[in-house]
């Protein structure tokens, strides 16, 4: 089975330092899998925040801690369009949100 993936980042804010970064796994000219994902640049390095993906079976979005624990939430949506569109809205809408959450945690 062919399969092949594509990736990329598209900036958010005005810094330069925040980013939402996008996979997609296409097999047979169809999306078999996505995620997408908000990072920031902290400490200089791209961390991850906050992920949306199909992985272990189900849509899910998983909080990154500042060490890198993830809490997970299942999210009732089963195609893979629709999860792609909820999860970049969610992360352009609250991207300053979850940043501010995840850098109070390094101070922990």
């Amino acid at each position: 089975m062919s399969s092949k993936t594509k990736e990329f980042t598209k900036l958010i804010g005005d810094g330069g330092e925040d980013r939402i970064r996008f996979r997609y796994r296409i097999e047979k000219g169809r999306v078999a899998d996505i995620m997408i994902q908000y990072e920031c640049l902290a400490e200089g390095k791209w961390r991850e925040v906050v992920r949306y993906d199909f992985a272990h079976g189900f849509f899910h979005r998983d909080l990154i801690s500042w060490k890198g624990e993830q809490e997970k939430k299942k999210i009732e949506i089963d195609d893979m369009k629709t999860a792609s569109v909820y999860a970049e809205e969610d992360l352009k809408d609250r991207w300053e949100w979850y940043k501010q959450n995840f850098l109070k945690q390094k101070k922990k």
